[in-house]
């Protein structure tokens, strides 16, 4: 058995240490080497807020599995709705086919994010979201004779995912994506928001981005951004007003705006979209993630009536997208279960009282001499340290503690699961408490 399997392969048996041997050798991890991989931890089961391991380990899932899964593992309604669906029909392609699911999610949609959002393009993944929304924005105006305008501007510290137009659109420097700079589209790239969002506003704030929609105006097509929450590319959380500034020069200049809600929609900020901090609408709204509950891969990008009339009115007649598994009823289904649940509006208290504990116990972490800033809004809580975190060392010792935690760079943050109860937040908080006093859990500045 190899020596560089975790130490939970000792504990395993053999078939057991087969699959983690050959995971290690041949299955490709995100953004994890393949000629010294990290670790992987191998899965047995998940209920509730609880990843069971094969080596018998129990933890909580503070990660919401990169943020998705809102109301837990193995939940019963989602199990049912999947169930249900594969008796009738798992997938038909949806071009010249509809079906219900596709149907009653878009209705859903339509419902209640903000006004304004009628047409429904529903696709893979948030990065594809993202992909169409962009291909829209460029669409839309060369519908309107105005071709010119196929510039992206957005702000740095943005990341809206890995796929080719998406990571145009990512932080140039800290967007994980450097190495593809000369092949990507050139897009305009305005500074991070400064202002917290419990700080005093700050109008000087918006001059820069002001300054280049003015100057840019007229070859920019739309302005994408990450309301409220800038995730993966430093989980930084701005004021609302800047975010209501950026809608006001969007009508001012005629960009569309684009709102990438895959991270911050359905709940997690406190609002059910992170657009109503500053009651405003945008043009096009990309989600996903969260969309089925954690369950499956689905995502959806909506937009104007104005904006898919002009498309289909246009040279092409039609919208130049149509993935194969676009609209796929196993998704649709459990996507609709999921929020028939967040319809019950438990979710509101159920983040209110996660916010709670954050303040309660997180905050005081500022403190330490590890910590150089603590951030916390709804069912998010971000603990800025100053060191790089020992990947390795530190998810170890995170499953030591029983929890299930993977930070990146100098960011450890937790993103529970809806249905977290005060006990299990408070083990992911403490978890953390232990592992900044741990100096192997980090790298040497």
């Amino acid at each position: 058995m190899s020596t560089n399997l975790p130490k939970q392969a000792l504990h395993m048996n053999n078939k057991q240490s087969e699959i983690l041997e050959f995971d290690k050798n041949h299955v490709w991890h995100p953004y994890t080497s393949m000629s010294n991989p990290l670790p992987s931890y191998l899965v047995e089961s998940a209920d509730g807020v609880y990843i069971t391991l094969a080596s018998g380990e129990k933890v909580i899932d503070g990660m919401s599995s990169w943020w998705s899964v809102l109301h837990g593992y193995n939940h019963p309604e989602l199990n049912q709705a999947l169930i249900k669906q594969s008796e009738k029909f798992s997938h038909v392609m949806f071009g010249g086919l509809t079906h219900e699911p596709a149907v009653e999610l878009s209705k859903s949609l339509i419902e209640i994010t903000p006004k304004g959002l009628n047409k429904v393009f529903l696709s893979d993944s948030g990065s594809v979201a993202v992909e169409v929304a962009l291909k829209m924005a460029i669409q839309y105006w060369h519908s309107k004779n105005k071709p010119q305008k196929h510039k992206i501007l957005t702000v740095k510290n943005g990341y809206h995912g890995d796929t080719f137009a998406a990571m145009s659109v990512c932080d140039p420097v800290n967007g994980m994506h450097q190495l593809f700079e000369p092949v990507l589209m050139k897009n305009l790239f305005a500074p991070a928001p400064v202002t917290g969002f419990n700080q005093e506003w700050d109008a000087s704030d918006i001059e820069i981005l002001a300054t280049m929609f003015a100057q840019r105006h007229h070859d920019i097509a739309a302005f994408i951004i990450e309301p409220i929450v800038q995730g993966a590319g430093g989980m930084r959380i701005y004021h609302p007003s800047y975010l209501k500034a950026c809608r006001e020069l969007c009508d001012q200049y005629n960009i569309l705006m684009i709102a990438d809600e895959i991270a911050t929609g359905l709940g997690r900020t406190g609002k059910l979209f992170a657009c109503e901090w500053a009651d405003i609408s945008p043009d096009i709204i990309c989600l996903g993630k969260t969309l089925t509950g954690g369950y499956m891969t689905l995502a959806a990008t909506l937009c104007t009536d104005e904006i898919a009339n002009t498309i289909s009115n246009g040279e092409a007649g039609c919208f130049m997208h149509g993935p194969t598994f676009m609209g796929n009823p196993l998704a649709c289904a459990v996507a609709n279960a999921s929020l028939n649940i967040l319809k019950r509006n438990e979710w509101q208290q159920q983040v209110a009282n996660i916010e709670a504990v954050f303040k309660q116990q997180l905050l005081p972490l500022k403190n330490h001499t590890r910590v150089n800033d603590v951030r916390v809004l709804g069912a998010i809580g971000v603990v800025e340290v100053t060191e790089n975190v020992e990947m390795a060392e530190i998810q170890k010792r995170f499953v030591e503690l029983g929890a299930w935690i993977r930070p990146f760079g100098k960011l450890i943050y937790i993103m529970p699961p809806f249905i977290s109860n005060t006990e299990q937040v408070t083990l992911l908080i403490n978890a953390i408490a232990m592992v900044l006093n741990d100096d192997n859990c980090f790298k040497a500045s």
